[in-house]
């Protein structure tokens, strides 16, 4: 055997070797962290929303991407804490449910990819540089549309034509509050009516909010509380509501579907969805600081005509004729 054979057969031999072992390397699985301030199970529409998006994409839970979920059920001085083990499990993504994950989030890493799926002005706030370059390392969706909180006051005096007085519910703590609060006054101006500001800062201060309303001869309530403080309480505001005979109009439809009256606000179930967009982009190599944030492409107006009964509120056809869902 000649020493060039021998060499080209030990050569073919390593060559095997290295391409089997290499086969033989298992595939690192991506590792989602989820983190809210609410409970899980009160977020759960979102999080199957999301997880239906990821499995568009291909991603099946257990088999090419794990998730680890953290929720701070409602205590959100928990969040911060959440967010820095989920850092430490060195996740490969985080995507936030909320505002104040999505601050807690980027106080812990200035590296890890981080996904928001909720947040009100990430611009305003300083969450992003811009929504078209957000820089850093923070992308995803907004719901930047504070002048829905205007609308929803405008639809509850269509429902109440003699509406005169409206108690806020909002939580001054959440970015974008003032924001939004701005734009209930300009319509409160335009449609004289006056507003009574009710600060609701955590779960337990939700039945002293509708106690105050009433002694301030609130004929209705606008709802603006941050949902990590309400989402877990939504049949707790129902039924306060009922008790408290007040029409109640809510961001979300989740509220409605736990027995509120009426919603109009941005779809956050569509936004969970296309928050698995961008983890997708991401993990295919794609930097958040060169995505841009995406804002609301659907909205919707639900009305629930079981509340409405159980208040005596008759709704007028003009406002119900709008809805895109009636509850009956």
């Amino acid at each position: 055997m000649t020493k060039k054979v021998l060499v080209w057969i030990l050569l073919t031999f390593f060559v095997a070797n290295v391409s089997i072992a290499q086969a033989q390397q298992p595939t690192k699985i991506p590792r989602i962290g989820y983190l809210a301030g609410s409970s899980l199970s009160a977020l759960s529409p979102r999080i199957e929303a999301f997880r239906q998006g990821l499995r568009e994409l291909g991603y099946i839970e257990g088999k090419n991407i794990v998730s680890e979920w953290r929720s701070a059920e409602g205590k959100l001085d928990r969040v911060p804490a959440l967010a820095a083990e989920l850092v430490r499990l060195m996740v490969d993504i985080i995507v936030t449910a909320g505002p104040t994950p999505t601050r807690a989030a980027k106080e812990a890493t200035s590296t890890i990819p981080i996904v928001m799926t909720n947040e009100g002005d990430p611009v305003g706030t300083g969450i992003v540089a811009s929504l078209a370059r957000p820089g850093g390392n923070i992308t995803g969706l907004s719901t930047l549309a504070p002048e829905l909180s205007g609308k929803r006051l405008e639809l509850l005096k269509e429902t109440i034509p003699k509406l005169s007085r409206v108690a806020v519910f909002g939580t001054s703590t959440l970015p974008g509050n003032a924001q939004q609060l701005k734009e209930v006054e300009l319509a409160a101006k335009a449609l004289k009516v006056k507003l009574q500001y009710l600060d609701v800062l955590d779960p337990k201060d939700i039945e002293t909010a509708f106690r105050a309303a009433g002694k301030g001869r609130a004929e209705a309530v606008l709802m603006m509380v941050a949902a990590s403080v309400a989402s877990s309480q939504r049949t707790q505001i129902a039924d306060l509501a009922v008790k408290s005979r007040l029409p109640v109009i809510y961001p979300n439809s989740e509220f409605v579907e736990a027995g509120g009256l009426m919603t109009y606000g941005v779809n956050a179930l569509d936004l969970s969805r296309r928050a698995a967009t961008f983890v997708d982009k991401i993990l295919k190599g794609r930097k958040p600081a060169d995505l841009p944030v995406e804002q609301p492409m659907k909205f919707e107006f639900i009305v629930n005509l079981k509340a409405a009964k159980a208040i005596g509120l008759t709704i007028p056809p003009n406002v119900l004729v709008r809805a895109q869902k009636v509850i009956r």
